[in-house]
This record gives structure tokens, sequence and C-alpha cells, in this order.
């Protein structure tokens, strides 16, 4: 994979709570911009907006015809960035030693 794009960038814009959501929602295949600012609750361009980097790098693809404007994910190249991130081993170790020490 290139390495053509900021990697902390897409990390934090996939792990952003309301842009996470939409992704998920990308999870089972290609959907209409309406029916992501619906299941995320906020306004149609706010989808494009939350999505730009990502599309921008390639993890989202955005396609517009005469019936709306409708987005995809790259599955693969998404889930790769979460698998080679060695940032997530030590941000859960931290997680793990924060809960030992609250119980």
């Amino acid at each position: 994979m290139s390495e053509s794009f900021d990697r902390e960038k897409i990390v934090e814009c996939m792990f952003d709570p309301v842009t996470s959501a939409i992704i998920a929602q990308l999870e089972d295949g290609e959907k209409e911009c309406s029916i992501l600012a619906d299941a995320a609750n906020i306004p149609k361009d706010e989808v494009r907006q939350r999505l730009d980097y990502l599309i921008e790098a390639g993890f989202i693809a955005e396609r517009t015809d005469d019936t709306g404007t409708f987005f995809s994910a790259d599955a693969e190249k998404l889930s790769s960035i979460v698998e080679q991130n060695d940032n997530f081993d030590s941000a859960i170790d931290g997680l793990e030693k924060m809960d030992s020490y609250l119980n």
C-alpha cells in the first residue's frame, strides 16, 4: 500500500465517533448520502466533509449520478490501517493499566 497519506489523520478520522458511525454504515456496501446523514443524525453536506480526507486518500469512494451521491468503503484498506498501527497496542496497554487502577 502506498504511503501517500497521513496515517495519523486517517486513524483520527476513522475513530471520530460520528465518522466511525458513517463508516460502519458502509460495511455492507455502498450507501446514498442521505441514508448516511440520517443514520449519523447530521446534514448531508457534513457527511462529505467528514469523509473528505478518507476520500482523498482512497479509503472511501464517492460516486455521483442523477439519483444522488453514493459512498463506499475500501474495507481491506481501512482494516490494514488498524492492523499496521503500532499505536493501538500501546493504547490498549494504557487502557488496561488505567482500568486496573480504577478497579
